[in-house]
């Protein structure tokens, strides 16, 4: 009478179930330990990548056509008001205006972007895919933030291209950081907003009411196109209050090397201080928002 109840193995061999065993012990770590330590850099690199290559598929509406827009910007108001040989801050008009109307271009992209995100997510019902990977809420808003800085800088050397080659405009670089650092924190100021837009709208009605109600009035009474100088000492004080008037004069600070923040360097660098701090708050606002799961798994 054969024992079937323990199999002979060959020696030297172990047996199925411990070779199994070890397997799973190698490959499954003890329940509660958390297989992600740390970034999850595969995840966070995915989502980028992912925003990234949704508006670089449609690049012509995201990237082309708003250096064609800002272009037309810099055409109307060159001819309107930089007739007759007018001079700005000791430079032609439109040498003036032009840095202004990039990181204008560059912000109002970033927003764009980001805003899309998790709002096309909510009404498509496609956000779960955004809220499923393991991905924490740090990441998930670095992904999404990210990916509007990279659309925005795109979008900023397309503009500046195309206004280097337009009669009349000359972009020296006399302060190289400073158009560095303002047009990431425009960027990144514009992002978080958008991201913080995105968690709060229901449709894209709302999205579009941030847009024509709050972004585009900041955007245009922001010294653009002229100097607080000129302006009444109440409307000079309202425009101090506007982030966006640090953005655009730090950013014409970096090309001009003369901006209206103040008389001195030290102005502009004290406003790129402030710019860092405001967007380190915004910043915190965005992910406590986030993390509440307000409007999103609720």
């Amino acid at each position: 009478m054969v024992d079937r109840s323990s199999p002979a193995t060959p020696a030297g061999f172990a047996s199925p179930s411990a070779a199994q065993n070890a397997t799973a012990k190698r490959a499954f770590p003890e329940r509660g330990v958390p297989v992600i330590v740390g970034i999850n850099r595969i995840g966070l690199w995915s989502l980028y990548m992912k925003e990234v290559r949704r508006f670089l598929k449609v690049q012509t509406q995201t990237i082309w056509a708003p250096a064609v827009t800002t272009l037309l910007f810099l055409v109307i108001f060159t001819v309107a008001l930089g007739r007759s040989g007018r001079e700005v801050l000791g430079v032609p008009f439109a040498t003036f205006v032009a840095p202004g109307l990039i990181v204008m271009g560059m912000m109002q992209n970033a927003f764009a972007n980001s805003s899309f995100s998790l709002l096309s997510g909510k009404i498509q019902g496609t956000i779960i895919d955004l809220l499923m990977p393991p991905l924490s809420n740090g990441e998930l808003m670095a992904g999404i933030v990210l990916a509007a800085i990279t659309r925005a800088i795109a979008v900023g050397f397309t503009v500046a291209i195309a206004m280097a080659l337009w009669p009349g405009v000359s972009l020296g670089a006399a302060h190289p950081w400073a158009i560095v650092w303002f047009g990431l924190m425009g960027a990144t100021m514009l992002a978080l907003l958008g991201l913080a837009t995105s968690i709060w709208a229901e449709k894209f009605d709302h999205n579009a009411a941030i847009t024509n109600f709050v972004i585009a009035p900041l955007s245009l009474l922001s010294g653009t196109f002229y100097v607080i100088d000129n302006l009444a000492p109440a409307f000079q004080a309202v425009s101090r209050l506007n982030p966006f008037f640090y953005v655009i004069s730090g950013f014409r600070f970096g090309f001009l090397g003369e901006s209206d923040i103040g008389n001195t360097n030290m102005a502009v660098i004290h406003s790129a201080i402030g710019m860092g701090v405001f967007n380190l708050l915004l910043g915190y606002v965005t992910y406590r928002l986030l993390k509440s799961g307000w409007k999103i798994k609720n």
